[in-house]
């Protein structure tokens, strides 16, 4: 598949970087934190630099000492820093604890924070090469990035790929409705959408999957893909239904599973030079099948070890 195309394409991955933070246990004084970068923009920004792809992250960052080692992340893995806006705000943190019998419990802190916060300014920051743009998680939903990152779909969708991966949170936003109101308005603008299984569960509980895709691809999507976790995937296209069974893994974990997915799937279908407004409604069901068995291959590793650590393209066949 690589050497379809050697010439690499511009991807912009929109949305927020953040810090995941665990409790360890108790201390003398207090307790004791681990934290660790995550947000699901963040890892498929790095999942697609990890497969060789070129790319940039836009969103909001703190000029704190935490945003700064969000920005050390992207330059170890080599992530453009192109359209990173520094704000004077400071960064989200997701506490996750854990209670007695192992249950997690989780606390959002992000009002106010620098990923909120993304001006329409930053939309003069995208690069005049890109070709892709990925959307997804909470960003998409707050304001004022939500609003940025709506002027930017709005303004592109006619001339790049635009990828959209709702990544439900309800501990962000918990009105349903809104994530709804969001994916309907992203339908319409939207070129390759891929949703999970258990967000559909919680936005359209009990409608048939091929009835959704199919609402969705009437409103002009080119691809529709859902992904089942350890059931597989199904794409739907302009051919029809694309069933791809999973990979058989020693699952240590899902986290960065769905990031993976997605990261390979652009990769798969920039490699094979048909990642374009013009191409994606065109493309047959058999090289669909080729480019979504590439991308649970990649998620089958990330699950294969601790925490989201997304492969790079040797690792790939």
């Amino acid at each position: 598949m690589r050497d379809v195309l050697e010439l690499k394409i511009m991807f912009v991955v929109c949305g927020e970087a953040l810090f995941d933070v665990f409790a360890t246990g108790t201390t003398p004084t207090g307790l004791g934190l681990d934290a660790r970068i995550g947000g699901s923009p963040f890892n498929v920004a790095v999942g697609l630099k990890r497969l060789e792809q070129r790319v940039a992250f836009m969103g909001g960052v703190s000029r704190g000492f935490l945003g700064e080692r969000l920005l050390q992340a992207f330059r170890d893995e080599g992530v453009e820093e192109t359209c990173v806006h520094r704000l004077d705000a400071p960064t989200t943190l997701s506490l996750v604890g854990v209670d007695g019998h192992g249950v997690p419990s989780y606390s959002f802190y992000g009002a106010g924070c620098a990923d909120r916060l993304l001006p329409l300014t930053a939309l003069d920051t995208l690069p005049a090469d890109t070709q892709a743009i990925h959307f997804g998680s909470y960003a998409m939903v707050v304001a004022p990035t939500a609003d940025a990152q709506r002027a930017l779909v709005a303004r592109e969708h006619t001339h790049r790929v635009i990828a959209y991966d709702p990544n439900v949170r309800l501990n962000v936003e918990p009105n349903l409705q809104v994530w709804r109101d969001t994916l309907d308005w992203m339908s319409h603008r939207t070129h390759l959408l891929k949703v999970s299984d258990e967000d559909l569960g919680l936005l359209y509980p009990g409608t048939p999957h091929a009835e959704l895709a199919a609402r969705w691809r009437s409103a002009g999507v080119a691809m529709v893909v859902i992904t089942r976790g350890g059931d597989g995937a199904t794409g739907y296209a302009a051919e029809g239904e694309v069933p791809v069974a999973p990979v058989q893994v020693e699952v240590i974990d899902t986290v960065g599973a769905g990031d993976t997915f997605q990261a390979a799937m652009l990769t798969a279908l920039a490699e094979r030079g048909v990642l374009s407004v013009a191409a994606l409604p065109h493309i047959s069901a058999e090289v669909w099948r080729t480019v979504l068995s590439f991308a649970a291959q990649a998620a089958a590793i990330t699950c294969s070890r601790r925490g989201a650590d997304l492969p790079r393209r040797h690792e790939l066949a």
